[in-house]
């Protein structure tokens, strides 16, 4: 499974640097590219394959009978974006070591540095919808620790909250979209997916999908008008902003274009949405960028222009337009992240960004400064750069569209005026930056910076040369199998050279760079202009709003949450009302064709017993002690009605749970008050009357529908599958521990979170013991009656043994894990209550909390262990044995399952009871007195 690990490999790299930090900057950073590199060599090894045209498919089982696999896949889409991720991302790790200060946490930046590009590796690679949405959100997560990573600055939090905020959305509504694809084709497979393109296409909800998926992709990828979070994104530490805005995050959304774009696009909406948005962020972002002082904040708007250019091509509709979207990738991808780790360079040795200061930095740095010429040429669009090369083609393809109709002539001009705003802010970074003039009240003199911190930049300008001069040679094969994937079919006829001889397009680069130099050169009037705009700070804006959406749901709570908790319950029977109201008045006929149960006495005693009982906790709710007996008579009826209708296990489960619930009452409303005062009015009590009495009718109608109407259940498949598929004849537990275990093992760690939850609640609680009744008589001086503590010792061996006998019993009788566990617990605190905490703790050496934690491992690790033998989680292995004198046994791995939810029950029940029982205890009760 050499694709897993390809993904695994950085995510294992996350530990890495954790362990290795202490050992110096240089093991850390060393031991951290060890992964990724090794991941990359996988990939390479697969390279030969793909560029024969084949598509690697690797997949794990992990639900089956839901469709849903661990499944990957490798094909040219894949191939590039894994050569650019990793690629730069070990370029990345090496900068950094010399970017980041002896301050800052290198363990964890290369912590969360790791965890974003195995969730990059994980989208592009992923061949499941749910797969890929999963490493989608992975990335929201990991870059919002990135880009909080000097969490001590206001603008990191404030940005991270941004794009956390903005991206989470969108992946909300990816989730949406992305759900919608695979109910359209019947399938979250990603190669059935897109394989079904004249289907979606097709389908009703097409719309829908396509804006939903799209949502996704503009809000990851910073276009219009979700463009804001990105420039913000900018407070993050200088290598998260190259690996960001060149390789990764930003490239995720347009990696989702690309690859849903044969089952997408060809469509009139398809153009409209994509190529619009796309050409609104191209020009957007080139105008704004001409105008910001700060280094990072105009590579940030450049970067939002050329993802709008990508857009754009994506929705043309065209094959060569698809291949001149990913021919701009990777150039944009090489200039941007050399471009940025140049600005790092510019700032780590100056110790400023701002451009109205960094001025003739070619007489400090000329090495630097000659990196950076070159790239920001290349981000120009200057020929014998790649950036000329993909910008040319760019041109091309807007030439040769007609969806406009009579007006497609606008996208063309619009392109080459985004084009000449993209030269006239290169023009302003080489010239503001590395001329000009002098420095002006920088922090420190600017030099060049260590050896090895421009070996990145190196490597990646030179990739700007070769590829601008031999992009047949160099990228040529790896830009064909790239869009071969994206298109689904053999790409059309095109040319890789420099020179294609005088056309248009070749005119209209022309045009674009004399037009950015014009524009630079008269560019104080356009400050000018510009200054008459307030322009609004982003940060400000989303915040504001978050603040009014928080302050808008303060007013709705503080309306609806006044403290009452009957006002709360008739609040939501009533809108129960509402919602029922309407399909109830469409039901004609409430009673079914299959036959009722005949009423016999000892039905309607236990009926009237019931109602009895239900009636008189509430007439009688006041005086709690009493109300309590009520209550437990209506659990006790309810245990007998299991026991009728035969569900032994309900029963005995009813009857367990009962008592320890009664415990637990009994506990709590001992440091309440023993009666209280009538609280509501006559009024009130006559609406309540009236709503639960409506409820009631409601409940009654659909109870009796329901159970007169023949339904196809699945109980005869348990039925037929329980001994010979999960070895045991008491379908129950089977069920829960086998068949339905991933929901048992759910369950079980819930229940130890809320008993944890509870303890932690209760742990330090101070509570003065009540001395008298609500009669005002004074407790007896015998907490522990000595009767009661001769029959409790006498009971426990017999509870236990019990216990034992219902656990050991429980895969073929009823039984099993839960209840011998409630009937352990009871048997426990049995003790506490007869003996006290004093007489039990030297005697009972037991956490609680490990025995929860405990539990639940050895649950999971009976999950885990079916893997072992290449069998799905928490599958059941079981067979029959023979011992002289004792005879056929079975034995079954549930067993040890059931004895991990024992251990959990026994743990948790025992955590709450043990300690709401402490809370008066003398030495607690001293402990608020010295206090």
């Amino acid at each position: 499974m050499n694709l897993l690990w390809v993904v695994l490999l950085p995510l294992l790299g996350t530990l890495v640097p954790l362990l290795t930090e202490r050992f110096g900057r240089n093991v850390c950073a060393f031991s951290v590219a060890i992964l990724p590199a090794w991941s990359l060599i996988l990939v390479l090894m697969y390279a030969v394959d793909i560029f024969d045209g084949e598509a690697v498919r690797q997949s794990i089982e992990w639900i089956p009978s839901m469709g849903l696999d661990l499944s990957f896949r490798l094909d040219g889409l894949s191939l590039l974006f894994l050569l650019l991720i990793l690629g730069i991302g070990l370029l990345v790790i090496l900068y950094a070591k010399y970017y980041l200060s002896s301050k800052d946490s290198m363990g964890t930046f290369y912590a969360y540095l790791m965890l974003f590009m195995s969730a990059m590796v994980g989208i592009v690679t992923s061949n499941n919808l749910i797969q890929l949405w999963m490493f989608w959100e992975l990335t929201s997560i990991s870059s919002f620790l990135l880009i909080s990573f000097w969490s001590h600055k206001s603008d990191a939090r404030k940005g991270a909250r941004m794009a956390l905020t903005v991206t989470g959305a969108g992946g909300l509504a990816l989730l949406g979209g992305l759900l919608m694809l695979g109910n359209i084709v019947g399938s979250y497979d990603l190669d059935t997916v897109l394989a079904s393109g004249d289907l979606i296409r097709a389908h009703a909800h097409y719309p829908i999908a396509l804006v939903l998926v799209l949502l996704g992709a503009f809000t990851k990828s910073a276009q219009f008008p979700f463009h804001f979070w990105l420039p913000h994104a900018m407070s993050a530490p200088t290598p998260v902003s190259a690996y960001l805005h060149s390789a990764t995050m930003v490239k995720a959304g347009i990696f989702l274009m690309a690859r849903f774009y044969p089952a997408l696009a060809g469509t009139d909406l398809w153009f409209l949405i994509v190529s619009l948005t796309g050409l609104i962020t191209l020009l957007l972002g080139a105008y704004i960028a001409l105008f910001k002082h700060d280094l990072k904040g105009l590579l940030a708007y450049s970067t939002i222009s050329h993802l709008g250019l990508i857009t754009l091509l994506l929705g043309l509709n065209s094959d060569l337009a698809a291949v001149a979207a990913i021919f701009h990738v990777i150039n944009h991808a090489i200039f941007k992240a050399s471009l940025f780790m140049a600005a790092g360079i510019i700032d780590h040795e100056s110790g400023s960004r701002d451009m109205r200061k960094l001025n003739g930095l070619m007489k400090y740095m000329p090495y630097t400064a000659t990196l950076a010429i070159v790239a920001a040429l290349s981000m120009a669009g200057v020929p014998l750069l790649n950036g000329f090369l993909s910008k040319e083609m760019f041109f091309a393809e807007t030439l040769n569209q007609s969806m406009l109709g009579s007006l497609s002539w606008l996208i063309p001009l619009l392109a080459t005026v985004g084009a000449a705003f993209s030269v006239a802010y290169s023009l302003r970074f080489i010239h503001d930056v590395f001329f000009n003039g002098e420095p002006i009240d920088l922090p420190k003199t600017p030099k060049e910076p260590p050896r090895y911190m421009k070996v990145p930049v190196e490597i990646l300008v030179a990739l700007c040369l070769l590829v601008g001069i031999f992009p047949a040679i160099i990228v040529g094969d790896l830009l064909r199998i790239a869009s071969v994937a994206v298109l689904a079919h053999d790409v059309p006829a095109y040319s890789l050279s420099i020179w294609h001889g005088l056309n248009i397009p070749l005119l209209m680069s022309f045009f674009a760079m004399v037009g950015g130099i014009t524009i630079y050169y008269n560019r104080r009037h356009l400050f000018q202009f510009q200054s008459q705009f307030d322009e609004p700070d982003a940060k400000h804006v989303f915040e504001k709003a978050i603040q009014s959406l928080v302050n808008a749901s303060e007013r709705i709570i503080t309306t609806l949450e006044n403290g009452s908790l009957q006002r709360y319950i008739f609040i939501l029977l009533l809108l129960t009302l509402v919602m029922a109201a309407f399909p109830l008045v469409d039901l004609t006929q409430n009673a079914g064709s299959r036959p009722q149960i005949p009423i016999d006495g000892v039905a309607i005693t236990g009926a009237l017993l019931m109602i009895f009982s239900a009636i008189a906790t509430v007439i009688w709710h006041r005086r709690r002690f009493l109300a309590l007996i009520f209550l437990s008579v209506v659990g006790l009826v309810v245990s007998l009605v299991f026991a009728q209708f035969s569900a032994p296990d309900l029963a005995l489960t009813q009857l367990s749970v009962e008592i320890v619930t009664i415990i637990l009452l009994l506990l709590a409303l001992f440091f309440l008050p023993q009666s209280t005062q009538k609280e509501s009015s006559n009024r009130r009590l006559s609406l309540d009357l009236l709503v639960s009495g409506l409820i009631g009718c409601v409940i009654g109608t659909i109870c009796f529908a329901m159970l007169t109407t023949p339904l196809d259940t699945i109980s005869d498949f348990f039925l037929a599958n329980s001994k010979t598929g999960g070895g045991g004849t008491n379908v129950v537990n089977v069920i829960l521990v086998d068949f339905r275990g991933f929901d048992t093992l759910g369950e079980i760690t819930v229940l130890g979170i809320a008993a944890l939850g509870i303890f932690k609640l209760i742990a330090n609680m101070r509570i003065y013991m009540p001395s008298r009744d609500d009669k005002g008589r004074a407790w007896s001086n015998d907490p522990h009656p000595f009767m009661l503590e001769i029959v409790s010792q006498s009971l426990l061996p017999l509870a236990l043994l019990v216990s034992v006998y219902i656990f050991l019993r429980g895969h073929n009788v009823p039984g099993g894990g839960f209840i011998a566990g409630l009937i352990t617990s009871v048997a426990i605190i049995q003790q506490y209550i007869a003996h006290g905490v004093h007489w039990i703790k030297p005697r009972v050496k037991i956490d609680y909390q490990w025995l929860i934690a405990g539990g639940i491992l050895m649950a999971t690790a009976t999950g885990l262990g079916s893997w072992v033998f290449e069998k799905p989680f928490l599958s059941t292995w079981f067979d029959h044995f023979h011992l002289p004198w004792i005879g056929e046994f079975e034995l079954a791995s549930a067993m040890i399952f059931d004895l991990g939810v024992y251990l959990t029950v026994v743990g948790s029940v025992m955590l709450i009871l043990a300690n709401l029982g402490k809370l008066t205890t003398s030495e607690r009760v001293d402990i608020k007195e010295n206090d």
